[in-house]
């Protein structure tokens, strides 16, 4: 099954049997203070350096973020969007929970980008599959409803099946919803990563939609985190997950290497090519 993202110039598939998609994750300000800053003092030239370097480093797709407390929201998603879109020729994932701000960034983005996201709130199911079936791109569905993300298997895999019947009801196809399972921190909850990584092969063998995860909450409130991260990327993708929202600055040597231990990388090219990449760049 495969997912049609487009940029400005580039085209990407997320393909539930081909490589895995790097979302990259760092034009995002949570946890970010010198992005913070850049978007509060209007640094444009930071946000495109930073899109810029993500590009290098090996993203498939760029996720934009601008969710700072006080900012106008729907109004700076859209500048950085186009902003974003202007530098890069990469799709782009929109990545907000705020409506408006997505109803107002996505007429300006490019292609067929991604929509970061929907739940299986009634609230959000019936305010943002309706602009994902207008707009005509691709959405992430997140296993959540109004009583939290679930700690079992069993919920995470009616909410998906939920998900994916409502958003039938557009008219959007199964290709063009992927499912994020969630997960959350092992520092709380030492199962957590096994019920998610149970939840990734439960949906891809009943549901057989490419699967997404955002790959290092994983690790919150731990020592060495990239550590638990780069183990957790390789286990999901084994497990079955095919898009990965991380940074790509320290695990997208990590994801080309699980995909070639994965048998989807013929003649290690991909492998290869990424690290005279980074190679290439630290000299």
């Amino acid at each position: 099954m495969q997912t049609k993202l487009e940029g400005r110039t580039k085209v990407h598939f997320v393909d539930t049997e081909g490589p895995g998609t790097l979302i990259g994750e760092k034009l995002n300000p949570t946890g970010n203070k010198k992005l913070s800053a850049a978007l509060k003092e209007d640094d444009h030239e930071f946000v495109r350096q930073l899109a810029l370097d993500q590009v290098k480093a090996g993203a498939d797709v760029l996720d934009v973020n601008v969710g700072v407390p006080g900012l106008n929201e729907p109004e700076l998603l859209k500048t950085v969007v186009q902003m974003v879109a202007e530098t890069v020729e990469l799709p782009l994932c929109l990545d907000s929970p705020n409506f408006e701000a997505l109803k107002t960034a996505l007429p300006v983005a490019p292609g067929r980008p991604l929509v970061n996201s929907v739940n299986a709130e009634e609230v959000s199911l019936e305010k943002i599959l309706p602009l994902v079936k207008e707009r005509d791109c691709a959405v992430i569905g997140l296993t959540i409803d109004e009583k939290g993300i679930p700690k079992d298997v069993e919920t995470r895999i009616r909410l998906t099946g939920k998900i994916l019947e409502r958003a039938a009801r557009f008219d959007i196809a199964p290709e063009d919803v992927i499912i994020d399972p969630l997960v959350l921190a092992v520092s709380t909850d030492h199962e957590a990563a096994a019920i998610t990584l149970a939840a990734i092969e439960r949906i891809r063998t009943e549901f057989g939609v490419s699967i997404n995860l955002g790959a290092s909450n994983v690790s919150f409130g731990l020592p060495e985190r990239h550590t638990l991260n780069q183990s957790f990327l390789a286990l999901a993708m084994a497990a079955g997950a095919n898009c990965l929202i991380t940074d790509p600055f320290k695990l997208s040597l990590s994801l080309r290497a699980t995909d070639l231990l994965l048998g989807k990388d013929a003649f290690s090219a991909r492998y290869i090519s990424q690290y005279r990449s980074l190679q290439a760049k630290d000299s």
